[in-house]
């Protein structure tokens, strides 16, 4: 995952090849976008344009026009009345998300004693701008934890589940 001076992620490598708006930044929206994406296809196979308007708390017109930008970066593939699909660039966006994510909760709860009712919220705020050397930072304060405090696994830092 690349970063700019503001640790926003940007779009990876694809193939060799960089996505068509490889320069840009990603924003939070599409990072939340990717991240809910790939919860749906976790639990239910696919992401439905009706499931990513719930789930994102939008219309179904306003996560229509994220899938077909998302598409348009190459982060998933979109059929239309099938759902979308991330591409393996929209997974390791939306993995790098769920890792900083499930890191911060983590941080928060155990180290600066935040309610675990709170960390969530705070995590949310603070995943999309958090730097690559923060994250390895927590991840070893914290021993290369496996699992944040509600018990959902965190990826590794080569974005790999725990077994």
């Amino acid at each position: 995952m690349s970063y700019s001076n503001s640790h926003v992620p940007t779009l990876p490598t694809i193939g060799g090849s960089y996505a068509r708006a490889m320069t840009a930044p990603l924003s939070e929206s599409i990072q939340d976008y990717l991240k809910g994406i790939y919860k749906l296809q976790a639990a239910t196979g696919r992401a439905t344009i009706t499931a990513i308007a719930r789930d994102q708390g939008v219309s179904a017109a306003s996560a229509s026009a994220m899938v077909k930008k998302l598409d348009a970066l190459e982060l998933l593939v979109h059929q239309p009345y099938r759902g979308a699909q991330l591409t393996p660039a929209g997974e390791k966006v939306a993995l790098e998300v769920i890792r900083h994510h499930r890191l911060l909760e983590l941080y928060l709860a155990h180290t600066l004693g935040l309610h675990l009712d709170a960390v969530h919220d705070e995590a949310d705020r603070l995943e999309h701008v958090i730097s690559e050397e923060l994250e390895a930072r927590i991840d070893s304060a914290l021993g290369f934890p496996t699992h944040d405090p509600h018990g959902d696994p965190i990826p590794d830092a080569n974005l790999e589940w725990p077994t």
